[in-house]
């Protein structure tokens, strides 16, 4: 089953692209030498893409590289954000609110639980 090329030509056809619009879209906005005959030949399952060209289609169809190679069936990106290190930070978003220390702790302790959570995500 090469869950690759149809999903490729899923996202094809549902951005109305020929595969030389997308091939000429993907030059100019990567600065890669992509061929249509290399698009062709993913879809219909004859060539594996380099992990570079899979990174470079994801980003371009905005969905995931996982998505893309069939190790995942969500097309969306998992959204990035940093947590502030710095409680203070936090709070001071807040304007005209009082923290205790106790709820200062809190959110201390919330932070780290996230961190934890993710790391356990993670492994």
């Amino acid at each position: 089953m090469n869950v690759f090329g149809e999903r490729l030509k899923s996202l094809r056809d549902k951005n109305k692209q020929s595969i030389n619009e997308l091939v000429l879209e993907l030059n100019k906005k990567y600065e890669t030498s992509i061929s249509k005959s290399m698009i062709s030949r993913y879809e219909n399952g004859q060539s594996d893409p380099k992990m570079e060209i899979v990174r470079i289609l994801a980003d371009y169809f905005d969905v995931s590289s996982d998505y893309l190679v069939g190790i995942s069936d969500m097309q969306v990106k998992p959204l990035k954000f940093k947590i502030h290190e710095d409680v203070e930070t936090i709070a001071a978003h807040h304007e005209g609110e009082d923290w205790t220390e106790e709820e200062l702790e809190e959110i201390r302790r919330f932070k780290e639980f996230v961190k934890s959570k993710r790391k356990n995500n993670q492994e």
